[in-house]
């Protein structure tokens, strides 16, 4: 039975409209409801899904025939006539019309797929990951691609009207220290050398400013051979932004801008105001550089009010701080128990949890009233915020540590209070971030962004006298306690560079042999120049109201860093191997 061409309409697409019209479909059959003298079937494709009939009455023998023989995910054309559906389906835009097939040609058969491509599917995450290109089948999949693909056409849009020029940079480049891993490729013509895969475009992009471009951004593919999480996979997407000429209030103007357009025209919100923190303040209250505003639950440091009482642990710590638990003083001793016991799992690694319940009728009844009376306790409500009703969770030891630990310990309760609300956004800039973190194991500084970071104003000298104390012209942008981009402003003369170089613990020659095109380039009239990197794939997911990217890309790796569907990492031939000089003997 020959049909002519594929498709004159697609499987979305029908209305009451079309009635009495002949269409013709492709798609893939998505289930079949064979009742002997009738056979209905529901063909999907990436715009939807229409309801064919066939009958004893009004189809012919063959046609009854190939109905009757369609399985699931069968790849079939059809034409017909447009026709009002007797039992209408209000729960999809095709559910009121069918179509009366009258030709049919099966274009390709189909093996039982090993989970149902239906929105509730009956597939774990591994098979699904295995056979991803069925998954993408599935409407929650394939609607995350085709959001994430409307987001990059905003962006591109965006920082085109803004004058950016898109420029592509090389994938093999040289490799140099920037924090992770390089992912490393050898080199077939060039024995015993290797090129590395781009953790990002950072030297390329300053670069296109010593060229003049003025103002740089690429969607680009980066790369880096770290461990992995829900919200991180070896290979990446940024959105990478240069611009020159410019200082940080002009970056954070417009990258506050591009953060408006998309909420505004992804999601239909309106942001007014983007706060801006210091890296100290969002540490003394959160815990963390990325803290999530859209709640409260900010930290009380108790140090001055907790310590000299004759309670030892308390005494000992570095810090003592807390948070208040909003109507917490509800909570059953086996729910507060089970507090206790999430904070000393070894993944948060507290030792314990001192709470004191702030009762509605103003008493307090603590875990240490043996060494801290009412009054006491109505200082801790008083620090950190509580009011009646509400339960103070006290955490102490290293401060680093017990900042973190309560962190996770304030966001965990936040979820379980439905405090993070996927629909409601609350952006927050972070600046002024130490410019240099001491490794404790090696007593060595390295550069808390990348060596490329320019110190603050005025705070160049302080390098040489007070190296920990030396702030960073950085800034990161958070949104629902998310990092979603990050950037500073550049150094741009050679001598500086040198200098940074220098306190990294770079020997002038190594510093040559690493960076040296790039110092090359300074002398050449580098322009003042800074930028910004937005991590697509979470901002994506945020947008989408998730925190977890991998469904918003098409063919992600597992935690252990594999595509499972194509099996990769794997071995290559011998031959391979010799050619490129990684193994000498057959």
């Amino acid at each position: 039975m020959i049909l002519k061409m594929y498709r004159s309409h697609n499987c979305g697409e029908l209305r009451e409209t079309h009635q009495q019209s002949q269409v013709t479909l492709s798609g893939w059959v998505q289930t079949v409801r064979d009742k002997g003298f009738v056979v209905w079937a529901d063909l999907r494709d990436r715009y939807g899904i229409t309801q064919l009939i066939f009958d004893e009455e009004r189809s012919s023998k063959e046609i009854m025939e190939i109905a009757k023989s369609l399985g699931r995910e069968f790849v079939i054309q059809v034409k017909g006539t447009v026709i009002e559906r007797a039992s209408k389906n209000p729960n999809i835009p095709t559910g009121n019309v069918e179509v009366l097939v009258s030709e049919i040609k099966i274009l390709n058969k189909s093996l039982v797929p090993p989970f149902t491509i239906e929105d509730q599917t009956d597939g774990g995450e591994d098979i699904r990951m295995k056979f991803r290109y069925l998954d993408i089948r599935r409407n929650p999949v394939k609607n995350n691609l085709i959001f994430r693909h409307k987001v990059a056409i905003e962006v591109r849009k965006y920082l085109s009207d803004q004058g950016f020029i898109e420029v592509e940079t090389p994938y093999l480049i040289k490799s140099t220290p920037e924090g992770a891993r390089d992912f490393v490729v050898p080199s077939r013509m060039n024995e015993g050398q290797f090129y590395a895969l781009p953790q990002s475009p950072q030297t390329f992009k300053q670069l296109l400013m010593v060229g003049g471009m003025d103002k740089y951004f690429q969607i680009v593919k980066c790369f880096r051979d770290e461990d992995l999480r829900a919200d991180r996979q070896p290979e990446f997407t940024q959105i990478d932004c240069e611009m020159a000429f410019v200082e940080q209030e002009d970056i954070l103007n417009i990258f506050e801008g591009l953060t408006r357009h998309l909420l505004k025209e992804i999601k239909g919100v309106s942001i007014d105001k983007f706060p801006r923190m210091t890296y100290d303040e969002a540490m003394k209250k959160y815990g963390n550089d990325k803290p999530d505003i859209r709640f409260g639950m900010e930290f009380g440091e108790l140090n001055a009010i907790a310590q000299h009482k004759d309670f030892g642990i308390f005494n000992e710590a570095e810090l003592v701080v807390g948070i208040a638990i909003p109507g917490g003083a509800a909570y059953t001793r086996k729910e507060i128990d089970a507090l206790v016991d999430w904070v000393r799992r070894p993944q948060i690694g507290a030792k314990g949890m001192v709470y004191a319940k702030y009762n509605e009728d103003g008493s307090f009844k603590s875990s240490v009233d043996k060494f801290y009376d009412q009054e006491d306790l109505a200082k801790w409500a008083e620090v950190t915020g509580a009011k009646a009703g509400d339960l103070i969770c006290v955490l102490s030891g290293d401060a680093n540590k017990t900042r973190t630990q309560l962190s996770a310990l304030r966001m965990e309760i936040a979820q379980r209070l439905g405090l993070r609300k996927k629909n409601e956004f609350a952006p927050l800039w972070v600046i002024d971030f130490p410019l240099l973190e001491l490794d404790e194991e090696t007593g060595h500084y390295h550069a808390m962004h990348h060596p490329f970071t320019s110190p603050k104003p005025g705070q160049l000298e302080l390098l040489d006298t007070d190296p920990g104390a030396v702030k960073a012209n950085a800034y990161d942008l958070v949104l629902n306690g998310n990092e979603i981009g990050g950037g500073s402003i550049r150094i741009h003369d050679k001598q500086i560079q040198s200098t940074m170089f220098r306190h990294l613990g770079f020997s002038p020659e190594e510093a040559k042999a690493q960076f040296g095109f790039l110092m090359d380039a300074f002398q050449y009239g580098a322009p003042p120049h800074g930028g910004l990197a937005f991590g697509l794939d979470r901002l994506v997911a945020i947008l989408g109201g998730q925190e977890t990217i991998r469904d918003f890309i098409a063919f992600p790796k597992n935690n252990s860093g594999r595509d499972v569907m194509i099996d990769a990492p794997a071995p290559i031939d011998d031959l391979q191997l010799k050619e490129l000089h990684l193994k000498l003997d057959l």
